[in-house]
């Protein structure tokens, strides 16, 4: 913390481990107002768009992959879903309930590493998972098994836990016989016992009195809780196909942040993310899922930022649920896949990925050659909207000393499980005060 001669402060925190990537944070105040809040995230840009011009339509989904070591089969299941859409390709029956079950897989590893190793930290008053786990230790433990049971999903369909390898274009390389799955469904039903247990220990912590009025923006299913597909909607009346989502929102570049900001072009900001799912799609939720939400005092929408830890918490009990009834109803596909044979067009593909919607767009000549793609994270869309956030949590916060601030603002912003990228993680905060 540095004080000037005129009455200004400036606070840095020079390094934040609780979030995924480097950014830093730039708040200014003159007068005990805010006049300025910047989210900014400046690693060099890495230019898979770029890079995929001119690679072949089978190459996307090990392609993009590598963008994220936490939500890799979010990357490929859009790009697989751009990719078929583009070729006039439906991938159903078998093989579609065998992506749904990779996909849980993802979000229970990824809502539960979250949950217990970067957020949970912050409502009990400990510095980090290291403290967390000297002081708690089974409550760590119960954590790191919900996270291995998601991880044993991924690998056993993926091939690996991290960056699978046996996604393909039309399905997989290989599926597995149906004893391979079975022998996976006692391990989840007692993972189901320990995020039950998730739900009702998060539900418990203390959250601050804070509401948003953000426009939420998710998939939803004719008859499932959104995950692989499904139309977006809005809490603003939002209603589009994945290939209309170029028409409605726009990405926008600004000074500060290496990352576009999206936003609806008629509207600008908006939410993606457990909160917006769930405050659109709540009714579908399974019957224990949504009577663990009941008991944590969640109703049908959930505005608070804070509480989004409870709503991810809900999350890995449906998706535990969801993947034990794909695994019972399982029966191996006739084939591993189904024939993609390229043409000219452009196909767009939307799913779920932990963090909210994201959306993969390509563009192909006869051959299958990739002339132009386009990829928007869930981060992405959300970056304006934290700033946003972290705005008015500021000016409600303002008589806070610079010390218990940063501190909130760090908590706020983990509210959002940012995935800035999967390098080294740190923050770097800077207050004005004039």
């Amino acid at each position: 913390m540095t004080h000037r001669g005129d009455g200004s402060r400036v606070l840095r925190v020079e390094q934040l481990a609780r979030v995924e990537g480097e950014g830093a944070m730039h708040v200014e105040m003159h007068d005990g107002s805010v006049t300025d809040v910047q989210l900014r995230i400046y690693e060099p840009p890495r230019f898979f768009e770029a890079f995929l011009r001119g690679r072949a339509h089978t190459e996307p989904p090990d392609i993009t992959a590598r963008v994220c070591g936490i939500c890799p089969v979010a990357y490929q299941m859009s790009a697989c879903n751009a990719i078929e859409a583009a070729c006039g390709v439906v991938v159903d029956g078998g093989l579609r309930e065998l992506r749904r079950l990779l996909y849980c897989g993802e979000w229970i590893e990824s809502h539960t590493l979250h949950i217990y190793l970067l957020h949970a930290p912050d409502f009990l008053g400990f510095a980090g998972a290291v403290e967390l786990a000297q002081a708690h230790r089974a409550v760590v433990e119960r954590g790191l098994r919900l996270k291995k049971a998601g991880n044993a999903i991924v690998e056993r369909i993926g091939g690996r836990a991290i960056h699978p390898v046996n996604v393909r274009v039309g399905g997989f390389y290989r599926v597995p016989a149906r004893a391979e799955l079975q022998s996976l469904a006692d391990p989840l039903r007692r993972a189901l016992d320990d995020a039950l247990a998730t739900v009702e220990w998060v539900g418990g912590f203390d959250f601050p009195d804070y509401d948003h009025d953000w426009e939420l923006v998710a998939l939803r299913h004719p008859t499932e809780y959104p995950l692989l597909d499904g139309r977006v909607v809005s809490s603003a009346g939002l209603d589009i196909a994945p290939e209309q989502f170029d028409e409605h929102v726009e990405e926008q570049q600004v000074p500060h942040s290496h990352a576009l900001h999206a936003r609806i072009r008629t509207r600008g900001n908006y939410l993606v993310g457990p909160l917006a799912r769930y405050g659109l799609n709540a009714d579908r939720l399974s019957p224990l899922a949504r009577e663990a939400a009941d008991s944590a005092g969640l109703d049908g929408v959930c505005r608070n930022p804070f509480r989004s830890i409870v709503v991810r918490a809900v999350e890995v009990v449906w998706a535990l649920e969801e993947a034990l009834g794909i695994i019972d109803a399982y029966e191996p596909p006739p084939a591993p896949a189904v024939e993609v044979v390229p043409r000219a067009g452009t196909g767009a593909g939307i799913t779920e990925a932990p963090r909210g919607i994201l959306y993969h767009r390509y563009t192909f000549d006869d051959a299958g050659t990739i002339l132009d793609a386009r990829i928007v994270p869930p981060t992405s869309q959300n970056q304006a909207t934290i700033e946003r956030d972290l705005w008015q949590l500021v000016e409600r916060n303002r008589e806070l000393d610079d010390e218990a601030l940063s501190l909130r603002c760090e908590q706020a912003i983990r509210n959002y499980d940012p995935c800035i990228s999967c390098a080294t993680h740190f923050l770097r905060l800077r207050v004005h005060r004039h």
